[in-house]
């Protein structure tokens, strides 16, 4: 995968982006979620004061941070520092803006490996999401990879009914950051591996799906980019700040 270091400018900020923050160094580095509300061309950024457990993440002025985010289709990163906090009307961090940044070219959505458990829902005659008393049982399966538009999951036992183009709804946790509930998805392929099912899942985001944050806020979508960005780990020279 190809890496190139380029001076930083306002082209790989907007408003509204979501970023990954690595708070601290050593034993006190805190990785948190967190969301881009301005900037000062070559002076500060301004993000949310992330949350963690219901209490805002410990850091003064001076603390080394490392920044990272996904911009049109690349994963960009650099280091930064506090600059200054604010709790009062709102808790903000003000950051330094960026000297140096690495930028990674990805595809449109990058992928990262994943092995935890899953619950299926099935639709019927093109109903929404069935969790009448009568409706089918979910069926239990494993989330064995996961991007922004979509996952691939195991199912030990495979329902006749499922078929290509039908509209599932998925249930997971995302370690660290909440629950995922009432997540819709087509069926896109489908292949047997030793006895059992292999699902690719292509997400469709209706308003619909739902998630309870552990310490973190967002949407559905934010909540998986984060997550992505979060396991992602070809990033070179771009690692957690260490101590000088």
């Amino acid at each position: 995968m190809e890496q190139e270091h380029a001076p930083a400018h306002s082209s790989i900020l907007k408003v509204g982006l979501s970023l990954q923050l690595v708070i601290g160094s050593g034993q006190d580095t805190v990785n948190c979620g967190s969301t881009l509300l301005g900037w000062r061309e070559r002076a500060w950024l301004i993000c949310e004061w992330p949350f963690h457990f219901g209490q805002a993440v410990p850091c003064e002025t001076g603390t080394r941070c490392l920044v990272r985010s996904m911009v049109a289709g690349k994963l960009v990163a650099y280091q930064s520092e506090v600059c200054m906090t604010q709790m009062s009307p709102l808790p903000l961090l003000y950051l330094a803006f960026p000297r140096r940044t690495e930028e990674i070219y990805l595809r449109k959505h990058p992928r990262v490996a994943s092995n935890e458990p899953l619950l299926l829902r099935q639709t019927a005659q093109g109903s929404a999401l069935l969790t009448q008393p009568n409706g089918p049982a979910p069926i239990g399966g494993l989330l064995q990879d996961l991007s922004l538009s979509g996952c691939r999951i195991m199912l030990q036992r495979a329902p006749g009914e499922l078929r290509l183009g039908a509209t599932v709804y998925l249930e997971f946790e995302l370690i660290g950051i909440g629950h995922i509930s009432h997540l819709a998805g087509a069926i896109k392929n489908m292949a047997e591996r030793d006895g059992a099912l292999s699902l690719g899942i292509e997400f469709c985001f209706n308003g619909k799906e739902s998630i309870e944050f552990r310490g973190w806020g967002g949407n559905v979508q934010k909540a998986i980019e984060y997550a992505v960005m979060q396991r992602h780990t070809d990033w070179g020279l771009l690692t957690p700040p260490s101590e000088p």
